[in-house]
């Protein structure tokens, strides 16, 4: 098996599309003149697209039993559907094609997590020594991109992201696939993990963080607009945001520990309901700019640990496909949910307000994670005692 050093070029590469998307369609929507509730009407209809197009990837995946086949296909998919979005105009075809993007890119996120987690057992090596390139792309790829829309105009998007999806598609010619499943592919096994209660009870949880996760994700660009910063200030929240993941990605090796994930899931999402409970206050855009720091504190710590919870819990034959739930819930229902009433909520009030809202929503989650954490606790300590007493 060859060095995982393409697959950390992958993710700088990948990680950089994404932050291109993610990051800057609200941006480009708001420049075409847009209002909040049509750019929450396209994100959210194209989180509808992923609560199919994901688990279809990934059960394509696991079936065929390759990561690196299925990202190719996608990969030269999204570059062609990435470069027509940022180059259309009107309101149908940006519709069109953000459908097609959620199809295509967003389903690419669950299996480059897959086959990252995967490799980096097969190698020996952690996995936040390959995710810390992912954030790194995401960091430099938002900087750049809002100082190109200050230089060039929305209109210099659509040409650098075709250069980086063509970049991106010949570095997953070279990579290793993931090493398939010992176990046969069996749906009995998908169906007794998604009905599981522990399972379920987690979900509820990813859910609930995630939904001021996108919420934010969504609006930030645009609240900063609001406060009156320019693109440049919106690369470099985005920027700082993303950077401060690296450490925390590189460093995953020293603070993960097995059986701490959900006690570090409830840390994370006390820090999400401060960030966003701060942020409902900030009225100038560089103090804003200056406060996404704090995501060393959430996205990082939460989802590093949520994938190692879920690892420990889905049946090894369906891996990506559980992965793909994960996203599922975290960037696709959750986004239809931040994007629907997110883009009222922000249209119908205020920047303050909807930071308020988010921040209530995370503060429920937080409590909910205290909750599941003593139910965890009390398992743990139930198996201990029947170990003892065998």
């Amino acid at each position: 098996m060859k060095s995982p050093a393409n697959l950390r070029v992958f993710n700088f590469l990948f990680f950089a599309l994404l932050a291109m998307f993610i990051s800057f369609l609200p941006v480009y929507l708001d420049a075409q003149g847009l209002a909040a509730t049509e750019i929450g009407f396209i994100i959210g209809t194209g989180g509808f697209v992923s609560l199919f197009a994901s688990p279809f990837w990934g059960m394509v995946s696991d079936r065929a039993k390759t990561i690196r086949k299925v990202l190719l296909l996608l990969i030269a998919c999204s570059t062609i559907v990435g470069y027509v979005l940022y180059a259309s105009g009107s309101f149908a075809l940006l519709i069109t094609f953000t459908m097609l993007m959620y199809f295509f890119l967003l389903s690419m996120d669950p299996l480059t997590e897959s086959l990252n987690f995967q490799t980096a057992e097969a190698r020996g090596v952690s996995y936040g020594s390959i995710r810390t390139f992912g954030a790194l792309g995401y960091a430099v790829m938002s900087l750049a991109v809002g100082y190109v829309m200050k230089l060039f105009g929305v209109e210099g998007m659509a040409p650098l992201y075709a250069v980086i999806g063509v970049i991106s598609f010949l570095v997953v010619l070279t990579l290793d696939d993931a090493p398939a499943a010992s176990k046969p592919v069996k749906l009995k096994a998908l169906g007794k993990f998604l009905t599981h209660r522990e399972t379920l009870m987690f979900l509820i949880l990813i859910f609930m963080a995630a939904v001021p996760s996108r919420a934010n994700d969504t609006y930030l660009g645009v609240y900063l607009r609001e406060l009156g910063g320019g693109p440049e200030l919106i690369g470099q929240a985005w920027f700082l945001a993303a950077g401060s993941e690296i450490l925390v990605f590189a460093l995953s090796f020293w603070w993960m520990r097995q059986g701490k994930e959900m006690a570090l899931i409830a840390f994370a999402s006390l820090c999400y309901f401060l960030r966003f409970f701060l942020s409902a206050w900030i009225t100038d855009p560089h103090a804003l700019t200056y406060l996404q720091v704090l995501q060393i504190f959430t996205f990082p710590i939460f989802y590093t640990a949520a994938i190692q919870y879920l690892y420990r819990i889905v049946p090894e034959e369906w891996r990506a496909t559980g992965q793909t739930v994960l996203a599922l819930l975290f960037f696709g229902v959750s986004g239809i949910v931040a994007s629907y009433a997110g883009g009222w909520l922000f249209e119908a009030f205020s920047g303050h307000v909807y930071y308020l809202a988010i921040s209530a929503v995370s503060c429920c989650a937080f409590l909910f994670s205290l909750v599941l954490l003593a139910f965890s606790g009390k398992k743990d300590r139930t198996g201990r005692q029947e170990i003892r007493a065998t």
